[in-house]
């Protein structure tokens, strides 16, 4: 038992010192949710806090608690999912008993998990099976539930940046499950239990059916953020501070979302970042690696505008304009006027511009405005000279 602070710093040098001992990436204790038909099946794993690359004086007491209560501690694979106990959660206790008088609010986040558990009364419907300690060591291809949703959390709370993480994997290790608020269903409780349910007017009200759940379920926002329906973004999205999601089109898919204060009325799909600034007009469309654009991720830069109705599947620079409307793929090509080729290098004088570029020839090019000849239908580029600024009051 740790009786000072000097002696935890003490136990946490001896446990980080053995062999069998290394710093995870990410870890935190989860709450899982079953199946009602098959209880092996994990359907959700909610994490009330994360830890990513950091704290590891808390891994440290959790794995060598994991290794004084039996569980089989193998720090030598990708990742780690044990069961806990109440072993476990003495040894916890033990370790971090200098610190619990301390642990309220934003302080010690790790010691009022493990106090929250271990003060749970014995009536409270929830067991030491209803919680996992899960740990990752490697950025591999995903092998469970409970590390799907570690690094999902990592990404909508900010801790890991979007595209950073290897989510390989992901798809096949979550289960599609009909979602009644946070709470997942089986899909094939509902189908054994269909008739019963029905004729007792206990049929659930079902919101989605997903592998994942909502964003709004497990991470909440900055108090300058605005999400106005709740369907509209994914647990894995990393919405900015400041960040405003609107009804309708609007919708930010996992590994996706944005570096600022952005206005989000179109869709923004996996792997797409939006900068600072940014408009993304009603029912504007940035496509996803699996969506047209040639396998390379979408970054639309800082306090750049797509019009209503607009897609991108190519890098769209800072201070930019894709009229309502205007579809820039990587091969679109694109004219622009000598009048043009000479501003818009002025503002870009590290850039090659010339009268005849395709889509992904704009990678990094600020300040561009991109139209559509109402003539002859061609795409054109001019020099912007709009100054696209979101309303502070609205952000």
């Amino acid at each position: 038992m740790a009786n000072t602070k000097e002696e935890f710093k003490q136990l946490i040098e001896d446990v980080q010192s053995q062999d069998w001992y290394r710093n995870p990436i990410g870890f935190g204790i989860a709450r899982i949710d079953r199946g009602q038909l098959d209880s092996s099946k994990v359907l959700q794993a909610t994490f009330p806090i994360i830890n990513w690359n950091e704290n590891f004086g808390s891994a440290a007491v959790l794995l060598n608690a994991l290794k004084i209560a039996g569980e089989n501690v193998d720090t030598k694979g990708t990742e780690l999912v044990c069961n806990i106990s109440d072993v476990f959660l003495e040894e916890c206790v033990k370790a971090f008993s200098p610190y619990i008088s301390e642990a309220k609010g934003e302080d010690h986040k790790n010691v009022q998990v493990i106090s929250t558990l271990a003060s749970l009364p014995i009536d409270s419907g929830f067991t030491a099976d209803d919680y996992k300690a899960v740990f990752i060591f490697e950025d591999e291809n995903a092998q469970s539930v409970e590390t799907s949703y570690l690094k999902l959390y990592a990404l909508s709370t900010g801790k890991a940046a979007i595209r950073s993480l290897n989510l390989n994997g992901i798809f096949g290790q979550l289960h599609n499950v009909a979602w009644t608020g946070s709470t997942p269903i089986e899909l094939d409780w509902l189908r054994a239990n269909e008739i019963a349910l029905k004729l007792s007017g206990k049929y659930p009200t079902i919101d989605m059916v997903d592998k994942f759940p909502r964003f709004l379920s497990h991470v909440i926002p900055a108090d300058n953020t605005r999400i106005l329906e709740t369907s509209k973004v994914r647990m894995g999205a990393q919405l900015a501070a400041g960040t405003t999601v609107m009804p309708g089109a609007a919708y930010i898919n996992f590994n996706a979302g944005t570096e600022g204060s952005v206005m989000v009325e179109g869709r923004i799909s996996s792997s797409a970042v939006v900068g600072a600034g940014s408009d993304v007009g009603g029912g504007a469309s940035i496509l996803g690696v699996l969506s047209g654009t040639d396998g390379v991720p979408v970054s639309i830069g800082e306090n750049t505008l797509l019009g209503a109705n607009s897609c991108t599947g190519t890098a769209i620079g800072d201070a930019c304009i894709l009229d309502a409307g205007v579809t820039i793929l990587p091969g679109t090509k694109i004219t622009l006027s000598e009048k043009a080729v000479a501003a818009i290098a002025e503002a870009n004088p590290e850039k090659e511009i010339k009268t005849l570029m395709r889509g992904m020839d704009f990678l990094g090019v600020n300040g561009v405005h991109f139209r559509q000849n109402s003539v002859n239908g061609q795409i054109i580029a001019m020099r912007s000279t709009r100054e696209i600024k979101l309303n502070a009051d609205l952000h």
